[in-house]
């Protein structure tokens, strides 16, 4: 689904790469504009997974494009923090995606209304710029007609 820019913006978020290096977001994404997966859920990384094999040869061809994982986690657990982003880290053996793959501990509800994300029960893909103007949003799993629309959304914004 392709979006005008509204003056729904995304909110400014402290991240932390598994890496260990500390964001806020979106001030502090890489790129000019910037795709950012949300998910909820420890079994949304298979639909996370699922945009990558399209994602990485876009990503190549425009350098001012980048792409995230946004594991939105209920601020309760920062306590546990540094098992359960270590236990991810342990899990990726890729320096780059563990640096693309940015951990938000936060109230949860509070980013699902200030993003109008309708469920968290899938993942929400957004392409945002570093104000956090959203030009394209979508749900769920990879589909090519989902990655038409943010193709589409591209041209218009990288031509």
């Amino acid at each position: 689904m392709n979006l005008e820019p509204t003056t729904l913006l995304f909110p400014t978020l402290p991240a932390r790469n598994l890496n260990g290096r500390t964001l806020t977001l979106p001030a502090e994404f890489g790129g000019a504009f910037n795709i950012a997966i949300i998910a909820f859920r420890r079994w949304h990384q298979a639909l996370v997974d699922s945009w990558f094999t399209f994602l990485n040869p876009l990503l190549a061809a425009h350098p001012t494009l980048r792409a995230y994982e946004l594991p939105i986690i209920g601020r309760q657990y920062i306590l546990a923090r540094p098992f359960i982003d270590g236990g991810m880290a342990f899990a990726i053996p890729d320096p780059a995606v563990r640096n693309r793959t940015l951990t938000v501990y936060t109230d949860v509800q509070q980013v699902v209304t200030a993003l109008q994300i309708a469920s968290t029960e899938t993942i929400t893909l957004l392409l945002v710029d570093r104000t956090g103007r959203i030009f394209w949003r979508d749900t769920g799993p990879y589909t090519a007609e989902r990655a038409a629309g943010l193709e589409q959304t591209l041209a218009t914004l990288l031509q």
